[in-house]
């Protein structure tokens, strides 16, 4: 168990110990009523509740991604943004690979954040008002842009950032079209219903190397050739301004992206009201607010 303010908070799902462990999901999937009101159809809901993701062929117009992208660029483009600790850049080319905290730095995709066909969604999976633990822009420019190893996100925001429960949602909005070469997302269906402990401590500021290049909290290759026998691997493909919905704890990742067709999204982490961070539960200390927030004010 960990200890937060003198209180005893149970360990659900334990990870970064000696050896790598399984534990069954201990949560809903969709914590919302079937009948909510809401952008999502019943059918909607039902696939996510299967596969643990959702995909919309078209969340955005082609003049609300122009804008989008525009933006994009131009935060990419700011020798501030650069400078600032918030933006990651590619180990080998030094290229920016993510800027989190969009939300904030950009009164563009706050607005995003809260348009009721994104939020919307968030609410109606979570079955309450939320809060974003994460937001950011990832780019992928072509010609070597690194991908991201396989991993669940819970693992990661469990452990490092103290979400105690399974009731998180990100969503991934392309703003260039995903080819099935560029580096695009890919899923393991039906992986939600299971977590996976990672074996190994997390080093003090592991997220420094981590948003580069994951080390603690890296499944196995035995564990994943079992989930992927288990489960199959799904990718997503689709034209800019579509959207693909995912739970927490889904075993994802993506390729390097070695086409000349660039790949960028924007990426935001919905979490509950009601699922506000703790201490880490297995990390020495919290990562930083613009990683793992600690202002849970609800969307509006």
């Amino acid at each position: 168990m960990t200890t937060v303010t003198g209180t005893h908070v149970t360990d659900l799902y334990p990870s970064r110990g000696a050896t790598e462990v399984t534990v069954p999901r201990q949560d809903p999937v969709v914590w919302g009523a079937p009948d909510a009101p809401g952008p999502f159809e019943a059918l909607d809901l039902q696939s996510f509740e299967r596969d643990g993701f959702a995909a919309v062929d078209q969340l955005l117009t082609d003049d609300e991604v122009a804008v989008y992208k525009r933006e994009l660029d131009r935060l990419v483009g700011d020798p501030a943004i650069r400078a600032d600790d918030r933006s990651i850049v590619e180990p080998r080319t030094k290229e920016i690979r993510s800027v989190f905290e969009v939300h904030r730095i950009s009164e563009v995709f706050a607005r995003l954040v809260r348009d009721e066909r994104v939020v919307g969604r968030a609410r109606q999976l979570l079955g309450s008002d939320v809060y974003v633990h994460q937001s950011r822009i990832n780019v992928k420019p072509g010609f070597g842009a690194s991908g991201f190893y396989w991993h669940s996100d819970f693992e990661t925001w469990h452990a490092e950032d103290g979400l105690p429960r399974m009731r998180t949602v990100s969503v991934s909005i392309a703003l260039t079209e995903n080819h099935d070469t560029n580096g695009g997302l890919m899923i393991m269906p039906g992986s939600h219903k299971t977590f996976l402990g990672c074996a190994g401590a997390t080093p003090k500021d592991n997220y420094k190397q981590s948003l580069q290049m994951q080390d603690a909290g890296t499944p196995s290759d035995e564990a994943l050739t079992e989930m992927a026998s288990a489960y199959g691997i799904k990718l997503f493909t689709g034209r800019a301004g579509s959207a693909t919905w995912f739970d927490c704890n889904c075993m994802h990742g993506s390729g390097d992206n070695i086409t000349p067709f660039p790949r960028s999204n924007v990426f935001i982490v919905f979490n509950s009201v009601e699922n506000a961070a703790v201490e880490p539960f297995a990390a020495p200390v919290r990562r930083p607010e613009f990683i793992g927030a600690r202002d849970f004010t609800p969307v509006r």
